[in-house]
């Protein structure tokens, strides 16, 4: 190779470094796109609108939020993924991504990507229509038990929240009910209420403001201790002892960017979300609706994302509710 040449591909390779540090210093230059998972009024939607706001601040750019539904979350994840991993990207998604494989949903799953942050995640609460012939978690057994099929649960689809609060239930006693399936727990949360279905697993956040509102019921919380947002609400591990060791588990929501996303972006966006799940309006929020703040990131976040991975796909499998043992993805069993 001549001299020539060689200086031709120095310069070259000189070029794109510049221009890609130099890219990443302008970070960023237009409006970054936030795709969440989830519809409009769910716990998803909730927190990515409360949070980004502060984040924007920070980043002195703005980020246009846009829910894109479907596929338990897949369309969203699958856009993401999709797209140049520049930062202008960002997939605000909840913990559904993680149990794709295990579900035959799909193989791309947060393996994926990088996650910016783990904001938060929620507690689980067992909600019914008010007119439900039951008050309590053990009468509801007895009504579902009585009447088989006839107990219509709300879903947000295979893998959501409310599909993995089924499988726990189930795994533990006879439980035969219909599952209706919505795009959201927000959706789902108002079919409860119209009495389209009877039971809800829903996550607290997304379904305090009905309780405190008399619109629904609740019947107990999946976790160990009663929540101090509602203290007067049994806690399922300590009515019945057999489900203790599950908990505590909930759904969790963070912002993530797509591998290769250079890491002065990745470092930006990091910075900018921490500093916003520490904001006075973030705080009081997750405080009034039950969510317990996170704020994971980097080697924490991954931690994070893999041991929830573990937990929650052996469950479903024992249950029998998966399509692939986690085995064949080398998810070990925690």
């Amino acid at each position: 190779m001549n001299r020539t040449l060689i200086r031709l591909i120095a310069v070259a390779a000189l070029g794109i470094a510049t221009g890609s540090a130099s890219f990443a210093q302008d970070y960023p230059g237009k409006e970054i796109q936030g795709i969440i998972q989830w519809g409009a009024g769910g716990s998803t939607d909730t927190v990515m609108r409360t949070v980004t706001p502060h984040a924007e601040k920070i980043l002195d750019g703005k980020v246009v939020m846009k829910n894109m539904t479907g596929g338990v979350g897949a369309i969203a994840t699958k856009f993401v993924y999709a797209q140049q991993p520049d930062g202008y990207t960002l997939l605000m998604g909840a913990e559904n991504p993680l149990l794709y494989k295990v579900m035959g949903l799909g193989d791309i799953d947060y393996s994926e990507f990088t996650p910016i942050n783990i904001l938060a995640r929620g507690v689980p609460i067992l909600v019914a229509n008010n007119d439900a012939p039951f008050d309590s978690f053990a009468e509801m057994i007895e009504y579902v038990q009585a009447h088989p099929n006839e107990v219509k649960f709300g879903s947000t689809g295979p893998g959501g929240v409310p599909s993995v609060v089924t499988s726990m239930i189930a795994s533990k006693t006879e439980l035969p009910v219909t599952q209706v399936p919505y795009d959201g727990d927000g959706p789902a949360l108002t079919a409860l209420q119209s009495g389209a279905v009877d039971v809800m697993p829903a996550v607290l956040g997304a379904a305090i403001e009905a309780i405190h509102g008399g619109r629904i019921k609740a019947i107990t919380m999946i976790d160990n201790t009663p929540s101090d947002v509602l203290p007067d609400v049994p806690a399922l591990g300590e009515t019945n002892p057999e489900y203790a060791d599950y908990f505590p588990w909930g759904p969790f929501f963070g912002v993530f960017v797509k591998n290769g996303t250079p890491d002065e972006i990745v470092a930006k966006l990091t910075e900018a979300y921490a500093e916003a799940a520490e904001s006075e309006e973030f705080v009081k929020l997750m405080a009034d609706r039950g969510y317990i703040i996170e704020s994971l990131s980097g080697q924490e976040a991954q931690d994070f994302l893999s041991t929830w991975q573990s937990l929650t796909t052996w469950l479903l499998h024992d249950a029998g509710e998966t399509k692939a043992s986690p085995e064949e993805f080398d998810i070990p069993r925690l």
